[in-house]
């Protein structure tokens, strides 16, 4: 257990993480922050009231001042905008970045020694947004991305398959976003690989379900997005860190050197443990899988490249 984790964010996603993470006991406090009077404050009561009936005693904080998250070992960004009707990407990326930049000018008063999770879109993007603006060493700065895509590719495996989600295995490279990639090759179910329990056609069904995962349930939703899936996610890296369980996860994390990369932040798998990141580890790709993921890494690039104009250096 550590003294403080604190969320950025009291929407769907803030609040739901951090109802998580109380039930989980991760932490002496949970403090949830946010711009709207009254909510953060509202909602964390709403959730300290609850401690008794699920037996947490975790001590619940909500401010509309960064105070709150003071001295913090964890905080986690979820504040932002969800794109809206007639958005551009580029519009959303210019909103979300000025977002982050407040944000982050925050944490590194407030919460100089803390290990900081980005959960806000673009993510990728995001997430340079925060290291350049903290200053925190990259290990301590990383984003969730991968464990919701492998969650969802593993859900619909299971689905496909009727077997325990349990037993199936799955990892996702490159930028969170429509040119994600699934390696199918390193997919199993109890240490089975899935090319020999599903046909080629089925199998690329399912990867294209889950490049599309996000869009799907905003579809279903119609004015908001996924908020159980993203929580959880971000509670499993969490309680690695906490735990110093050193879980190997996908992350989007920061590469210097590793497939090849330089200062881009890019989903790999990486083990979490106390210290944030401490290992990236590369995986040998099929020139399929690396002409996908240099795909995926160009969608980051591009976006990294307008944030020089948005961001002040």
């Amino acid at each position: 257990m550590v003294h403080k984790i604190s969320v950025i964010g009291a929407g769907n996603v803030g609040a739901t993480l951090a109802q998580r993470l109380a039930e989980k006991e991760l932490s002496k406090y949970v403090a949830l922050v946010d711009v709207v009077e009254g909510v953060p404050q509202g909602k964390a009561l709403d959730m300290q009231e609850s401690s008794p009936i699920y037996g947490y005693d975790t001590q619940m904080l909500g401010g509309n001042s960064y105070d709150v998250i003071r001295d913090s070992d964890i905080v986690i960004i979820t504040a932002g905008l969800p794109r809206k009707p007639g958005m551009s990407r580029d519009d959303l990326l210019d909103a979300n970045a000025k977002i982050m930049t407040q944000v982050c000018e925050n944490i590194k008063r407030e919460a100089p020694e803390a290990t900081v999770i980005v959960v806000s879109n673009p993510l990728d993007a995001m997430c340079h947004v925060a290291l350049q603006i903290t200053g925190f060493p990259d290990r301590r700065v990383f984003g969730m991305a991968g464990v919701l895509d492998a969650s969802r590719f593993r859900t619909f495996i299971a689905e496909a398959l009727d077997v325990s989600v349990e037993q199936v295995q799955a990892f996702v490279l490159g930028g969170h976003g429509d040119s994600m990639v699934p390696l199918v090759r390193y997919t199993t179910i109890a240490g089975i690989p899935i090319a020999d329990l599903l046909p080629h056609n089925k199998i690329e069904e399912l990867v294209t379900r889950t490049r599309n995962g996000g869009a799907e349930i905003v579809q279903f939703l119609k004015t908001g997005s996924a908020y159980y899936a993203p929580s959880a996610s971000v509670v499993e890296m969490v309680e690695s860190i906490v735990k110093d369980k050193k879980k190997v996860l996908p992350c989007s994390v920061y590469l210097n050197g590793e497939y090849g990369i330089s200062g881009l932040y890019v989903g790999v798998p990486v083990k979490l443990g106390r210290n944030g990141i401490e290992q990236v580890w590369e995986l040998p790709l099929s020139a399929q899988e690396r002409e996908e993921l240099n795909i995926s890494i160009e969608d980051v690039r591009q976006n990294v490249e307008k944030l020089k104009t948005m961001v002040p250096a």
